[in-house]
């Protein structure tokens, strides 16, 4: 049976290796920039029939008491996977008639708080996962770097959802690729100035070490990934560093069909 939902004792389980939405990914997601973003092919995802459609109803039907059943990794996967997965079912909605997500909101509500789908037995919005769910729930900074917004600007989609056994390893690679994005974070020696992501501005609470050391001991810790040199990377790892936020691209993260 390759349906993402298998029959249990009359009751909906969620398949785990998420082999539907692995196929949809595989065919409309692909790296680009040399790994370090990807972009969607809208057009002919926005072609691809109930593919989606069919995934986003299996992740609908998981039940509050089967998600309280999973540990932590699989939860989080879900989690992730969702978000990632309904906001592609928003960009849709309007593809191919706009230029970013946030098309899709209003003066009096972002596109993020939209309620547009069903999940855990509710009505919910976007934000209510990332936001009430995902960064209180689990204080796991790796998650800004995993939960795709549909913009440039933003962290890559990875063309394979999150799964429990890999959470970890997928985690690590996107912070990674991410980090390491000159177009979103870098050093400059010259005036000694890290100019990173405003992800870094809007979340920085959530970026903390283990001895309670905050934003900028937690960049300071990942100079190997931020500058190049071996003399910058030092310097980033001392914090010898003035901050600055670059301006974000919110233009959508779609595939450019020439």
């Amino acid at each position: 049976m390759t349906a993402s939902v298998l029959v249990s004792t009359g009751a909906a389980a969620l398949d785990h290796g998420y082999r539907d939405y692995a196929a949809l990914l595989g065919r409309h997601v692909h790296w680009i920039a040399d790994g370090h973003s990807s972009a969607v092919d809208y057009a002919a995802l926005k072609h691809a029939g109930k593919a989606l459609d069919q995934v986003l109803t299996a992740f609908s039907a998981v039940t509050p008491g089967q998600f309280d059943a999973w540990d932590r990794d699989r939860q989080m996967a879900f989690l992730i996977n969702a978000y990632n997965a309904f906001t592609l079912q928003l960009v849709l909605s309007g593809y191919p008639d706009l230029k970013s997500i946030r098309d899709l909101g209003s003066l009096l509500r972002s596109p993020w708080k939209r309620p547009f789908f069903d999940l855990l037995g509710e009505q919910r919005n976007l934000d209510w996962i990332e936001h009430d769910h995902l960064r209180p729930v689990y204080a796991e900074p790796r998650v800004h770097f995993a939960v795709n917004c549909a913009s440039v600007g933003c962290p890559a989609l990875r063309p394979e959802p999150y799964a429990a056994a890999q959470l970890d390893q997928q985690l690590h690679d996107q912070q990674r690729r991410f980090l390491s994005d000159r177009t979103r974070n870098r050093f400059t020696a010259g005036d000694g100035t890290l100019h990173v992501s405003q992800i870094f501005k809007w979340f920085a609470e959530d970026f903390t070490t283990a001895d309670g050391g905050g934003l900028r001991q937690w960049l300071a810790g990942h100079a190997a990934l931020l500058a190049d040199s071996p003399a910058d990377r030092e310097r980033v790892r001392r914090g010898d560093f003035r901050l600055d936020h670059l301006s974000y691209d919110w233009s959508l993260n779609g595939r450019v069909v020439r």
